[in-house]
């Protein structure tokens, strides 16, 4: 699987965890030249606190595209630090 943003692979992994219909990609498999810290939080009543980053792509700016749950819940174990995206952000074979 591929994640893909403004023409560029921001993660790639054969070894992603569908959750929710979500492709969770394992942290090493993004590529972190493109990732930028965030403050934003988000919390899931079974996963828990989800933390978020921004993608910086090409010189264009994509706030908190990409969540990961640091320390999730026992029910989410199987994905922690896996990361997750969306706001335009393509997943492909």
């Amino acid at each position: 699987m591929k994640a893909i943003w403004n023409n560029e692979i921001i993660a790639e992994s054969n070894q992603t965890i569908v959750v929710e219909g979500n492709h969770y990609f394992p942290p090493e498999s993004i590529h972190n030249d493109f990732f930028e810290s965030s403050e934003k939080h988000s919390t899931c009543p079974w996963k828990g606190e989800a933390s978020y980053k921004s993608l910086s792509v090409n010189g264009e700016s994509n706030p908190n595209a990409a969540w990961y749950y640091p320390d999730p819940k026992p029910a989410a174990a199987k994905i922690q630090g896996y990361y997750a995206f969306w706001k335009g952000v393509n997943i492909l074979e």
